[in-house]
């Protein structure tokens, strides 16, 4: 199903009713499809601790940045 923006807007409420059915929705701007409502399938709540060992961070990566690195960092 392709809605225009203004339809989106004014039906959102019925449009996100559809897409929890099932449907897949198309927002188009000037007849242009430019986005899409789809149903979110959830994976599961994620479990605090769970990526423990699988990521690498650089040593000392937690360490303060130096004034000057600051500086060029924000482009003060």
């Amino acid at each position: 199903m392709q809605v225009n923006v203004h339809e989106a807007k004014t039906s959102l409420s019925k449009l996100l009713e559809l897409v929890e059915n099932g449907k897949e929705v198309v927002i188009a701007r000037h007849g242009k499809p430019v986005a899409q409502l789809v149903k979110v399938r959830p994976t599961g709540k994620p479990v605090l601790g769970s990526a423990a060992g699988q990521m690498k961070f650089h040593k000392g990566w937690n360490t303060p940045m130096s004034e000057a690195e600051l500086d060029e960092f924000i482009g003060r």
